[in-house]
């Protein structure tokens, strides 16, 4: 599917996706010298829950967030669409 630039959604979803990440990579950080803070773990888990929600939604409209087995491809083939989440 393509879109336009202004594309709000499109944005506003990547957003969502790169603040949920962030969060994850700090955490995981956080429970690197610090992995029986149970809480440190649900909240980990529950991000992880709501990332690949947020990601599944994003691909369900727009495409595959990353290649190589990690998303499915309508038809016609979806790699060859630009931009790719990471240019934006």
């Amino acid at each position: 599917m393509e879109f336009t630039a202004c594309d709000e959604q499109f944005y506003e979803w990547l957003e969502q996706l790169q603040t949920v990440d962030f969060a994850l990579i700090e955490l995981n950080l956080f429970l690197d010298t610090h992995p029986e803070d149970l809480k440190s773990i649900q909240q980990y888990n529950q991000l992880s829950q709501e990332r690949m929600r947020l990601a599944h939604q994003f691909q369900e409209v727009y495409g595959p967030l990353m290649n190589f087995g990690h998303a499915f491809s309508r038809f016609p083939w979806q790699w060859s669409q630009s931009p790719w989440p990471w240019q934006v």
